[in-house]
């Protein structure tokens, strides 16, 4: 009786394994160029490892941080030039002088109109406030009071107290002082008035 043939299972992964690491054992290794005398031995090199594109990009800001910054349409408008100042200036001069003259021509009698000073800024918001607050209603009108609006007149008047204290002479800071003084009276009694209740009617008799 013949012999049965042998079957012997052949792992060829194994096979190729081996092959591959023959092959790269019989490559020849490249071999780092001798440095020529007087040159210094080359060192490590440096790589830079770039990041990817999209994160090479600023991280968009919080909705808070955009929020807080300035708006160009916010921003004030650079300040004049001193030449464009003094070239105003005159225009606007030249322009108040010719508006006089015309005026004289048509009104030969009326004289000089008075030099404005910082008395005449007192006086326009000080009768700003009074108006606001009712004074100078004719007689037997309800009287239109602003009483917001004089307010606002009022604190005016405070602001230009505050930012010209050591900067005017005595009779601008008197005229200034007293203005103050009556526009904040006239003011308290008037919201002290707004804010007193009617009194009840008696009741009736029976």
């Amino acid at each position: 009786m013949s012999e049965k043939p042998k079957f012997e299972v052949i792992d060829r992964r194994k096979i190729k394994a081996d092959e591959e690491k023959e092959g790269r054992e019989a490559a020849p290794q490249p071999t780092e160029p001798a440095p020529t005398p007087g040159e210094p031995a080359p060192g490590p090199r440096l790589v830079v490892n770039e990041a990817p594109h999209d994160e090479a990009k600023e991280p968009a800001k919080p909705v808070a941080e955009l929020a807080a910054e300035p708006k160009l349409a916010d921003e004030l408008p650079p300040p004049p030039t001193a030449e464009e100042s003094h070239e105003q200036k005159a225009a606007y001069e030249a322009s108040a002088q010719r508006l006089e003259d015309l005026i004289r021509a048509q009104n030969p009698a009326a004289g000089a109109p008075p030099q404005i000073g910082f008395e005449h800024l007192i006086q326009q918001l000080y009768l700003t406030a009074m108006l606001q607050m009712g004074a100078g209603t004719e007689e037997g009108q309800r009287p239109r009071v602003d009483i917001v609006g004089a307010r606002a007149t009022i604190d005016l008047l405070g602001i230009l107290a505050e930012k010209t204290r050591g900067n005017l002479t005595s009779a601008e800071d008197r005229a200034l002082q007293s203005a103050l003084f009556e526009a904040r009276m006239g003011f308290l009694e008037l919201t002290s008035m707004m804010t007193v209740q009617p009194a009840a009617p008696p009741p009736a008799k029976k």
